[in-house]
């Protein structure tokens, strides 16, 4: 079976994205173990391309197909744009999508936006391409998340799990909903996990909490080392700011000494 793989396949591990020759036995063996590990959980791959000449030099495969109204329909029926997925809006809508607008600009093209609540600024400039994205692609990695607890406990799980936690917060503070101190923090999570002089155990970071958060949540090492990491965050903030962070582990003190609350809906009363 070796003999017959000549062609060179994308390998992609945790510190590089690069090609491997399947004639390696160890690369292929890789290969092998993960197509196995997939077929185990009742999931199978298939290849298709199209029965003609074609060029892969970069060029498109003949001509693109026009868009399905079915398609587009269906988006179009989604409650939420959360729930458009992240291939269907990179592949279809992202390129028909500005980085931003001016009030004016939109006034001329739409004229109202429907908001009785709020005003629009002529003069002022408003992001387009970041607030549309951050739910589509935060929704996606909320369900990666999720997929990743459940998964065996391992390095490869928790390093999967804090890159999460780090996209959600370049996201949410592309939006403009972030704050300088809660960036100072999650900047200083990230020069430790890339540092080369220290041995990192803390994974990841994000904000978090009601609002323009005020919270980092960390993910890292049940140790001692990640503790230390985390005090020495917080000092080092301390000397920045002059304001010194609160740190606590697991719920917050809130949940924990007070409890929840449970909120029904009651059922409309039967017409009179």
């Amino acid at each position: 079976m070796k003999k017959k793989m000549n062609q060179r396949f994308p390998r992609t591990r945790r510190d590089s994205l690069e090609y491997y020759d399947p004639k390696s036995d160890k690369e292929f063996d890789y290969l092998l173990c993960d197509l196995k590990y997939v077929a185990n959980l009742g999931n199978r791959f298939w290849n298709t391309t199209q029965f003609s000449l074609c060029s892969v030099g970069g060029s498109d495969y003949g001509e693109a197909e026009e868009e399905s109204s079915e398609l587009i329909e269906y988006d179009a029926s989604l409650d939420y744009l959360c729930n458009l997925s992240p291939h269907r809006f990179q592949a279809l809508y992202a390129s028909k999508l500005p980085q931003s607008i001016t009030g004016e600009e939109f006034m001329e093209k739409y004229g109202d936006h429907g908001d009785s609540v709020t005003i629009i600024n002529k003069k002022g400039t408003y992001h387009i391409m970041a607030p549309t994205k951050h739910p589509i692609y935060e929704n996606f990695r909320v369900q990666a998340f999720k997929a990743l607890l459940t998964a065996t406990p391992s390095e490869e799980q928790v390093i999967g799990l804090g890159e999460l936690m780090y996209q959600c917060h370049d996201s949410y503070s592309a939006c403009g909903l972030g704050s300088d101190g809660t960036d100072r923090l999650v900047q200083k999570m990230e020069r430790l996990k890339h540092s080369k002089t220290e041995n990192g155990t803390l994974y990841g970071a994000k904000i978090t909490g009601g609002g323009s958060g005020g919270t980092v949540c960390v993910i890292g090492r049940s140790s001692l080392r990640s503790s230390e990491q985390i005090l020495e965050i917080q000092r080092k903030y301390k000397e920045a700011t002059g304001f010194m962070p609160y740190v606590f582990e697991g719920s917050s003190p809130g949940a924990g000494k007070f409890g929840y609350l449970k909120i029904r809906k009651n059922s409309a009363p039967p017409p009179t």
